[in-house]
């Protein structure tokens, strides 16, 4: 997995792709900063339909990437991958719920649209690649 390729600023575009060379058609910005991680999708009032944050944990734990719904006013797709990319888990999380985490150790979690949830499976692994050319 590529995923430290380039650059640590959380203000990074990436774009993952599946092994069959075809990307997930979304604007995901990485957030590996303990201030981006804290923040999240909170009070946030929506999601544009192709956007998403992918949270950069130092190791795989199913702890440290568990999540919370408190203050997240939407529905969302939420995928774990492992540190190779695997996808571990992925479920539709619902605003004000107190706790979801992976049936596996992750690194990385996708917060997503819902429609995440149909274009990645369990099992699927994907790459990490940053977005050349996308800052904030």
């Amino acid at each position: 997995m590529n995923a430290n390729s380039g650059s640590n600023a959380n203000s990074d575009f990436v774009r993952l792709h599946r092994e069959d060379g075809s990307h997930l058609p979304l604007r995901v910005r990485r957030c590996d900063t303990f201030l981006c991680r804290l923040r999240g999708l909170t009070f946030r009032r929506s999601l544009a339909p192709d956007e998403g944050l992918l949270f950069v944990e130092a190791k795989e734990s199913r702890v440290a990437t568990a999540i919370h719904m408190f203050f997240v006013f939407f529905p969302i797709g939420v995928a774990w991958l492992s540190a190779d990319g695997t996808v571990v888990d992925k479920v539709l999380a619902k605003p004000f719920r107190p706790y979801y985490a992976p049936q596996a150790p992750a690194q990385y979690y996708l917060e997503a649209p819902p429609t995440l949830l149909d274009w990645v499976q369990v099992g699927d692994r994907l790459s990490i690649e940053p977005e050349r050319g996308l800052k904030s």
